[in-house]
């Protein structure tokens, strides 16, 4: 087929005309219900008991904060990142490690999701908000990050595009994302995703056209060029194999290879691609797999993975369908208000989501139907308290601690923020006693940084810390809890000191 020039250059350079913003989310002007369910709702954090100063800064030199979750909800001021450098906090919020310790990434959650400005001195304004973006999405939390880069405007750069559209491709809102590139499409460079879109609002000549124009000069990749053929032209290969499997698909070309019937597992892919299995487009069983991965993460609130585990009858046994069973059996028993049944149930769905590090969410979903029991088995009856005890009713349940050889005195004074005042029972647990100590140094460096305004970084930098205290750097693990103390973390210092020792096996 002969292209002339003219219309070649049409086709390749689409719509002149400058599209107006896009208009206002309907949900900005309440508390957004789709943030996974990790996010802090502390009070305000102040540093000291001083009447705060007065600080003159011109208008123009002040960038509008930027978050999900307004600063009077998480407890965190809008200058959180202000005096701190955008490229080394890109690197921590890359870098800090949460995957094993659940009130890690309750704080990590809260850090990207809280309205705040960007530094004051950056000479790339976006440079915060993109490292905010790519780390909610290698969290997983499409949704999210979606929301986030839509509240600050996803047609102003290219950068910003390119995320929104990747989230979108995957949460199954890419017709939002299409508008805006079919009007605009200056927004990006990727002839995949122009025909793709021109495909999706339904203008088939005009994405065959410029599928044409990128084989007449090659400006697509070979596999991406028989990818598309067979998006825009099924009946012509019908009788075709399958095309092999891409070893690091993007969002895009998972989209594809699910429009042509031959859908890539999510499982060995970025978690980020797990939401796609959320959606009714996959089984049930992938759906569970799916929910189960991004809420070990915190990435998905645990009732939505309950209401996959109770949607219906598991299909077989084994693996997956042993957890939904035994979730089955143990929201039975607490329904039916049988403590027998309850002692039957409670070990195995335990020990059942304990192999999937899904501890915390249990807690989190059936600590408060707990609380209202007591168990006659004395073992049982421990596991039903350090459940609680990884809730938010932590605290109340340190005041009904079990006795016998099986209670932990130590873990009910830790709930009450005075681990001092009982034995501790490892050196792990002197480190954390030490770190409640009101007389705890913190280290320098993280000192300085509250000196000097930048509570963002110094947090970050105490989670780094964190993790290392966990993995038995019991200095660092002291250091931490000191850090969260003095600026006003006290949930997230007793929160995640019970979680190492009792998921640690204390």
């Amino acid at each position: 087929m002969q292209i002339k020039p003219a219309l070649l250059a049409i086709v390749l350079a689409g719509p002149a005309q400058a599209q107006q913003p896009l208009s206002a989310i309907d949900w900005l002007t309440a508390q957004p219900e789709n943030l996974p369910g990790t996010v802090l709702l502390e009070p305000p954090v102040a540093l000291e008991g001083g009447q705060p100063s007065i600080e003159v800064v011109p208008l123009e030199t002040l960038s509008p904060p930027v978050g999900l979750v307004s600063s009077s909800v998480t407890g965190l001021p809008i200058n959180l990142w202000q005096n701190s450098d955008a490229e080394r906090l890109a690197e921590l919020l890359q870098r800090v490690r949460v995957r094993e310790h659940p009130a890690m990434q309750r704080l990590l959650f809260t850090l990207l999701l809280t309205e705040a400005r960007p530094p004051s001195n950056s000479d790339s304004p976006d440079k915060l908000l993109l490292a905010r973006l790519d780390r909610l999405m290698q969290l997983g939390a499409a949704d999210p990050a979606q929301s986030l880069v839509q509240l600050a405007g996803p047609t102003d750069s290219l950068d910003r595009f390119q995320r929104w559209f990747d989230a979108t491709l995957l949460t199954g809102d890419e017709d939002r994302s299409c508008s805006a590139l079919i009007a605009q499409p200056g927004l990006s460079r990727d002839y995949a995703a122009q025909i793709f879109c021109k495909a999706r609002r339904g203008d088939w000549p005009s994405a065959a056209l410029t599928l044409e124009a990128a084989h007449a000069l090659e400006l697509l990749p070979a596999e991406e060029l028989d990818l598309l053929d067979r998006f825009l032209s099924p009946e012509l290969f019908e009788e075709a194999g399958y095309l092999p499997q891409p070893e690091d698909p993007d969002p895009l070309t998972f989209r594809l290879f699910e429009a042509i019937g031959e859908r890539l597992p999510s499982a060995p892919l970025p978690r980020a691609f797990a939401n796609a299995d959320l959606r009714d487009v996959a089984g049930w069983k992938a759906q569970i797999e799916a929910a189960e991965r991004l809420t070990r993460i915190g990435a998905l609130t645990p009732n939505r993975l309950l209401g996959l585990y109770t949607d219906r009858s598991p299909a077989a046994s084994g693996a997956v369908w042993d957890r939904v069973a035994a979730v089955q059996r143990f929201e039975k028993a607490l329904q039916s208000g049988d403590t027998q049944a309850i002692e039957q149930a409670l070990p195995e769905v335990w020990e059942q989501l304990s192999r999937v590090g899904l501890q915390v969410p249990f807690a989190e979903l059936f600590a408060q139907r707990l609380s209202a029991y007591r168990l006659d088995d004395r073992d049982v009856e421990n596991l039903r308290w350090r459940v609680l005890l990884l809730s938010e009713l932590y605290e109340d349940a340190a005041k009904v601690a079990p006795s016998g050889p099986t209670s932990n005195p130590f873990l009910a004074a830790l709930a009450q923020g005075a681990p001092g005042r009982a034995p501790s029972p490892s050196p792990m647990a002197d480190a954390i006693a030490e770190g409640f100590a009101w007389s705890a140094p913190i280290p320098s460096d993280i000192d300085a940084m509250l000196s000097n305004d930048q509570l963002g970084e110094a947090i970050l930098e105490a989670m780094m810390l964190f993790g290392h205290g966990a993995r038995g750097n019991l200095v660092d693990l002291t250091a931490a809890i000191a850090t969260f103390h003095r600026v006003g973390l006290e949930d997230i210092a007793r929160r995640a000191s019970l979680q190492v020792l009792i998921l640690g096996g204390a």
